[in-house]
């Protein structure tokens, strides 16, 4: 462990700001941008990073680690105990301090504040209250906090944070026990779980509480989130969205995150990326994470174990279609909403607006695309006033191979060729034809 006895407050933004770059409950780190008098204001990229409100409002939020210190030596963290790095620590005067004085420049209207944890659980949650109490007591601060909660902490002092923050957490870090034990054996499911509780049962008797004394503090108002890691474990898809489910259910989680294992330690008993992270199928289960929250899915409708991976050519809603095909067509001027939310291409606005419009004229495919239906994707499932747009063959087939031509622009299909049989050669050889192949040819 490198450590230095003296470090200004900008140097220390810097490593910690870096530091929480792979927490992925907030969305999308900043950029370095200065006026040079040209301009209204300045934008400083660490810690910045963007998130959104119930409203749909993208708000700017400082996002840091209160400390990269840690006792724990999960495999997978770049802050473990064993990586010789540079560490330091906020106070909790100096990042309530940096917190306000972001937010008087404008560069902020929030605070996602996590930690490693440093000498014990208690006492780095007792540090993060603290930080939280003088911002919201000393300096009357009444902006969005996301506070992280530490597995292990005292539940006192869990009660303690929820009543300061707008949202906290708890990450789950790997979809399985077996997973955390082989990467992180210090942690248990346990200990993650038990905090969790603890908020769901203090946000359902606040809400009671409030349905009496309507003036009454709110505890964790905006809910709780967790985070697991993609890739780095072995798990399948299909246990990854399985354990979101069960998170949802069980603990009326706001949102889970997904975040591509990013390799930063050498070690025997993580995977090697060739490829780099995997994104894409991280991409797919955020799609899948809005199914089942929005849409009315099930884990068990998506995936199974004999299918427990996700397409990575077709999103899982198209998916699930074409290898459901018995559904389909559905009439528009006549399915429920539910019906609606499951063919590929309408969404949840779109639904209510057929719902609604439908009330006083019958629709055509001109209408559904002024509601904005994303015909390309929803003309191979839906009839109006029992017409097709134009003669389709409702083949899986013949489906996919449309689908994958106008969104990928994919070429090479021929009419015996199934999605199925596509190998990841396909596109090489579309190139080398079409461009002359080798090095000169791209």
């Amino acid at each position: 462990m490198i450590t230095r006895e003296s470090m200004t407050l900008m140097e220390k933004l810097q490593i910690l700001a870096d530091a929480a770059k792979y927490d992925v409950a907030c969305t999308s780190s900043g950029i370095d941008r200065k006026s040079g008098g040209q301009g209204i204001g300045n934008s400083i990229a660490a810690g910045i990073c963007h998130s959104f409100s119930g409203d749909g409002r993208c708000i700017s939020l400082l996002k840091v680690l209160y400390t990269n210190e840690c006792v724990y030596d999960c495999k997978y963290c770049l802050n473990r105990a064993s990586n010789d790095i540079m560490r330091t620590s906020f106070t909790p005067e100096e990042i309530s301090r940096l917190t306000i004085e972001f937010y008087r420049r404008n560069y902020i209207e929030g605070l996602f504040l996590s930690s490693g944890v440093k000498g014990s659980p208690d006492e780095t949650m007792v540090e993060l209250i603290r930080s939280v109490e003088i911002l919201r007591e000393h300096y009357h601060f009444r902006g969005y906090i996301h506070l992280k909660a530490i597995p292990g902490a005292s539940p006192e002092l869990i009660r303690r944070a929820g009543y300061l923050a707008d949202r906290m957490s708890v990450n789950l870090e790997l979809p399985t026990a077996e997973g955390l034990k082989r990467l992180a054996p210090h942690k248990s499911r346990g200990t993650i779980l038990r905090p969790m509780k603890q908020i769901q049962l203090h946000r359902e008797a606040n809400k009671e509480e409030l349905a009496v004394y309507r003036h009454a503090p709110r505890f964790a108002p905006a809910g709780q989130s967790t985070q697991m890691i993609v890739g780095a474990s072995g798990e399948s898809d299909f246990q990854i969205i399985s354990a979101a489910e069960s998170l949802y259910r069980n603990f009326s989680l706001k949102r889970v995150f997904y975040s591509a294992f990013v390799s930063v330690n050498e070690d025997k008993a993580l995977p090697v990326l060739p490829q780099g992270p995997p994104l894409l199928r991280e991409h797919r289960l955020y799609q899948a994470d809005w199914l089942l929250r929005f849409y009315g899915f099930k884990a068990e409708e998506l995936l199974s174990e004999r299918r427990p991976n996700f397409n990575l050519f077709l999103d899982p809603k198209c998916d699930w279609a074409v290898g459901h095909l018995e559904f389909f067509p559905v009439e528009i001027n006549r399915a429920d909403y539910r019906t609606l939310l499951r063919v590929p291409g309408i969404g949840e606005k779109s639904a209510r607006r057929i719902v609604g419009a439908r009330r006083y004229h019958s629709l055509d495919f001109h209408d559904l695309k002024n509601m904005g239906v994303v015909l390309k994707r929803a003309v191979y499932f839906i009839t109006c006033s029992g017409r097709q747009m134009y003669p389709l063959k409702i083949e899986e087939d013949y489906i996919v191979r449309n689908i994958l031509g106008r969104d990928r622009k994919l070429s090479g299909f021929t009419e015996e060729m199934t999605y199925r049989q596509m190998s990841l050669f396909d596109d090489c050889n579309f190139l080398s034809e079409n461009m002359g192949g080798g090095k000169n040819g791209l």
